[in-house]
């Protein structure tokens, strides 16, 4: 229960942080039925509300009112406990963008750009409203070294400091 108060309170941190940061373009003819469904957390930047976590999961699914329902999964590592975060995320600007707001906490919003995903829907490359977020997501539990080491680059190249990089280990089964 207290690592889902830190995860809300990172989320207030971020409330009304609903940007693109410079220099990055959301995927464009974006295909919002093809992203729904489970993604593994390959690599992230590290924030104080995934602090711990390994086995990190995000499942997006169809909300009733056009928007997408958001459930977040980790294995805390300290505890040997599962813990998970719903949220539920818009579009900002339109379906065929890959940018939209997610909010964990109340009317506290936070951006979710979608900057690279590749032709499959297998792998995606995903940033929050500042250089300071970074995802890197996998239909798999495993991305293949060059898949990685690209999406990496991409990153680097983008401005973010991916030396920071944390890789997470996938290696629990629920």
């Amino acid at each position: 229960m207290q690592r889902l108060l830190w995860i809300a309170a990172g989320l207030l941190l971020l409330a009304s942080c609903t940007s693109v940061p410079d220099g990055v373009k959301p995927v464009e003819n974006f295909d919002a039925d093809r992203y729904l469904g489970n993604w593994y957390e390959i690599a992230r930047l590290p924030h104080s509300f995934e602090e711990g976590l390994s086995n990190v999961t995000a499942t997006y699914t169809l909300r009733d009112d056009g928007g997408i329902n958001v459930l977040n999964k980790g294995f805390n590592d300290e505890s040997g406990e599962w813990e998970e975060a719903e949220g539920k995320a818009y579009f900002v600007e339109n379906p065929s963008i890959g940018y939209l707001k997610v909010s964990f906490f109340g009317p506290f919003y936070a951006s979710y750009v979608v900057v690279s995903v590749d032709e499959s829907y297998r792998y995606a490359l995903v940033s929050g409203p500042d250089r300071s977020y970074l995802w890197v997501l996998s239909r798999t539990k495993t991305l293949a070294p060059d898949t990685l080491d690209s999406l990496v680059d991409k990153a680097e190249a983008l401005g973010y400091d991916v030396s920071q990089l944390i890789y997470v280990n996938q290696d629990k089964y629920r």
